[in-house]
């Protein structure tokens, strides 16, 4: 069978069936739009960044049926289309004054579980991981990723081995930090305290926890009061508040909530908005797995320091929708 474009993003049960049969059909059914260069910035031109989260993607391993009910077992079989259409989209975004998207930042889950637990197998075979690679490479911008719940299986694949495969096939690490023109945005990954260690006391995956390090890291990131963006797969709802007597993620939010502009978590696969409960404007965003125009454009303004969501009224709140984008002004 042959895949064209009009295939892959049909949305068809054909397409839904195709994913399970070729690992390579959402990266290869559609190339990429030719990549023009962007329009060089000034240091204080306010610049664009997108923010796309849970893209789930899948690969020929992945067994249809094993989500919890139809609209889960529905949605992830549509993952890499919608990830490629939001990746389409976003790549012809060139606002009136020629500015461009110049970053991507996934919040986590960027492929849908493990097919094997042998290190190896992934070296064998070409995986969910090696066809989310081909498609993000298809964005005009740099890519900076972060960890979700499902790009972990503890403890049936150690957090070594997921911390090995990122840095070999993904270039990343387990947190990172990126700086430009004065903001600086944080990547922390709640995957790594003792909620998520299954020799801990503590163990239990439906909290996060960052540990100490980490959140040592965190807080000198924090102390430089940059104008910052956090992303964080978990709400911060549930992740865990302190960890070592009081020292923990929610009292570094408040403590430095006057440079932190906000923070972008993902996993509920809704729009939420929590306001500044956490010190921080703190949101939760959709998912491109359940709608390929469930995605962010920001605004960051070196001049003011601060961020703007630009499309913000395109999210359709406390669900997995949003509205198709229009060129912003």
């Amino acid at each position: 069978m042959a895949f064209t474009r009009r295939t892959l993003l049909s949305g068809s049960a054909a397409f839904a069936g195709a994913v399970a049969a070729s690992p390579l059909l959402a990266a290869q059914a559609a190339p990429a739009l030719h990549a023009r260069p962007g329009v060089p910035a000034p240091a204080d031109r306010p610049f664009l960044f997108a923010v796309v989260s849970d893209t789930h993607v899948i690969d020929k391993f992945y067994k249809p049926g094993s989500e919890n009910g139809v609209e889960d077992n529905d949605s992830i079989l549509h993952a890499n289309e919608r990830l490629l259409a939001a990746r389409d989209t976003i790549n012809t975004i060139e606002l009136a004054d020629g500015r461009k998207v110049e970053h991507i930042f996934i919040p986590g889950d960027c492929f849908h579980n493990y097919p094997s637990a042998d290190y190896d197998f992934y070296q064998q075979n070409e995986t969910r991981i090696d066809i989310f690679k081909q498609l993000i490479d298809g964005f005009h911008s740099p890519v900076h990723l972060n960890w979700g719940n499902h790009d972990y299986d503890v403890p049936r694949v150690s957090r070594e081995m997921s911390h090995r495969l990122f840095k070999q096939k993904l270039k990343s690490e387990p947190y990172s930090a990126v700086d430009d023109r004065g903001f600086r945005f944080v990547h922390l990954n709640n995957f790594l305290g003792s909620t998520w260690d299954s020799t801990s006391k503590d163990f239990n995956k439906g909290i996060g926890s960052l540990g100490e390090t980490q959140l040592q890291w965190a807080e000198a990131q924090f102390a430089a009061r940059q104008p910052t963006v956090v992303f964080i797969h978990y709400p911060l709802w549930v992740v865990q508040p302190t960890e070592f007597a009081d020292f923990g993620l929610h009292p570094l939010l408040r403590k430095y909530q006057d440079s932190i502009q906000i923070v972008i978590s993902g996993h509920w696969h809704k729009w939420l908005d929590f306001a500044r409960t956490y010190g921080p404007q703190h949101t939760v965003m959709a998912a491109t797995r359940y709608d390929a125009h469930s995605w962010m454009l920001w605004e960051a303004d070196p001049k003011s320091g601060t961020v703007r969501w630009l499309d913000r009224n395109r999210a359709e709140w406390s669900t997995h929708y949003a509205s198709p984008y229009h060129a912003t002004t």
